[in-house]
């Protein structure tokens, strides 16, 4: 019997025991004893027509499957669902400018292995109990293949996407986007890669081949039989839970990995894919970070940082430089978390990378461009308990009519105001945005009055925040204000909270972009 299967059926065994199983305390388990695996890049399988253009573009296909894979050396094989029976998925890269085909396809199973709340809007009884659509998040894709969370479908059936990539180099990302599951479909492994080149990044001679390492951090809670366990209200038919945040943190699928490098420099892509954690993440040893880009492509100049902080669903692209570590052993960190181990060979070889002063003009996008300014809101609900059931944008559920409806190719500005104790990241599907300014205001005046008072000045993102971004944490208690210009396709997309229980439970709205 072929390994796969066998971790498989071990796996699926274990997932189905009848009896409870105890919680996995990771830190009683081995560091540093899994080298940290990369996920395989993705080979397309001919070329398709895609209607409008006079050539067919590469063709790429990816199966959702059910299977198995083991977290940690010590640890069972854990039940996963997969692109591929890969965790993550594949890499997709492509080249800017040079559209591609995928068929995302749903083979998986009929039933969910993990807790749906029917009561949430989406997740309804009388739906399928498995769906699932692909969102690749940060892409300038036309409403057809966005991955709108309604344009579902079930196990043995697809859906063809066409990507035109018309926008810069970028570390992007691909995801499940299922509305009322989309959380538990990514807690399940559901999420991958996707890397956009072009001729601008790669005359700049940065690290690449062997010394370009994607970084895909996510959190989970597992059971000492090594299965996932998702946290359920405890109330049966209400079971969903406002954040879910885990000790057994994974870095390309693996617990407390280790990379072996050399004493040179390398380019490391770090993507949060958690659903409600924030990571913040340094060197154990002080070493410094040279920050050369954010969600939606390159810096204009690298940017030296001892720390930083990501958010669910936003990436940073850092170039780290272990010249002066030859011999050394060094640790990512999450704060106490120790991540991942970087074992530094003592033996120094040639280093050809660059990483150059200048880096790639930004486009000015001024205030002054803007046409409208949107003031929006978030607005949590709790019960009798003080428990929080629910979290809207703008005081408004996903059913609602339309309100925003940006033209196509106009430039607008977002004041979000955050009167609740979480920081927010914000995700617009289509555009990429620069952050303006965070600015603390009177809460109580606001929400008993409407009234818009500030109480301090303006302070500006952090340094690390200021390239064009897909996701802007909105902070509590501060009115966050961004600016995007409406590029792209009409039609409708979405925008919402990337903290996935929040946006499987009403924080998502859709808004559509008009032809002027």
């Amino acid at each position: 019997m072929p390994l796969s299967r066998r971790l498989f059926l071990q796996a699926a065994a274990l997932s189905a025991a009848a009896q409870p199983v105890p919680a996995l305390d990771p830190a009683t388990l081995a560091r540093f004893v899994d080298p940290l695996p990369i996920p395989p890049v993705a080979r397309s399988s001919g070329r398709r027509a895609v209607p409008g253009l006079s050539a067919p573009a590469p063709f790429y296909r990816f199966a959702m499957r059910e299977a198995a894979a083991k977290l940690h050396r010590d640890l069972p094989p854990t039940r996963l669902w997969t692109f591929d029976g890969c965790f993550p998925g594949p890499t997709l890269e492509v080249r800017a400018g040079q559209p591609v085909v995928v068929e995302w396809a749903n083979r998986l199973p009929e039933r969910h292995f993990l807790p749906i709340d029917h009561s949430l809007h989406g997740a309804e009884r009388s739906l399928p109990e498995v769906r699932a659509v692909v969102h690749v998040h940060g892409a300038k894709a036309p409403p057809q293949s966005d991955g709108y969370p309604e344009e579902w479908y079930v196990p043995g059936k697809s859906a063809v996407y066409h990507y035109p990539n018309l926008q810069d180099a970028a570390t992007l990302w691909y995801h499940d986007h299922a509305m009322g599951i989309n959380r538990l479909n990514i807690y399940a492994g559901l999420f991958g890669l996707y890397l956009i080149r072009d001729d601008a990044e790669d005359t700049l001679n940065l690290p690449s081949g062997p010394s370009e390492v994607p970084l895909v951090l996510c959190d989970r809670l597992l059971r000492r039989d090594g299965q996932l366990d998702y946290p359920d209200s405890g109330k049966p038919d209400a079971p969903w839970v406002p954040e879910v945040v885990g000790n057994a943190m994974l870095v390309n699928g693996k617990l407390s990995p280790y990379l072996e490098v050399e004493p040179r420099k390398y380019r490391f892509r770090f993507l949060n894919a958690a659903n409600g954690r924030f990571f913040h993440l340094s060197l154990s040893n002080g070493l410094e970070f040279h920050q050369i880009g954010t969600d939606q492509g390159l810096l204009p100049a690298p940017l030296s940082l001892r720390d930083f902080v990501l958010s669910p669903g936003e990436r940073l692209d850092a170039v780290v430089d272990f010249r002066d570590c030859a011999g050394e052993s060094l640790v990512l960190a999450n704060d106490a978390f120790q991540l991942l181990q970087f074992r530094v060979a003592r033996r120094k070889t040639p280093d050809t990378a660059s990483l150059p002063a200048q880096l790639r003009a930004m486009p000015r996008l001024a205030e002054s461009d803007a046409v409208r300014e949107r003031l929006l809101t978030i607005d949590e609900y709790q019960n009798k308990a003080g428990e929080s059931v629910g979290m809207l944008l703008n005081r408004s559920h996903w059913s609602m009519p339309v309100t925003e409806k940006p033209v196509l190719g106009s430039t607008e500005i977002w004041s979000i105001l955050n009167p609740t104790d979480d920081s927010h990241p914000i995700h617009l599907h289509l555009v990429r945005m620069r952050i303006l300014d965070r600015r603390r205001y009177n809460v109580m005046l606001h929400q008993m009055t409407g009234q818009l008072r500030y109480l301090g000045p303006p302070e500006p993102p952090e340094p690390y925040e200021a390239g064009w971004k897909d996701t802007v944490r909105a902070h509590s208690m501060m009115v966050t204000r961004f600016i995007a210009r409406f590029d792209g396709y009409p039609g409708r997309y979405v925008w919402h909270c990337h903290i996935l229980e929040h946006e499987d439970n009403e924080m998502m709205r859709p808004f559509e972009v008009v032809a002027p």
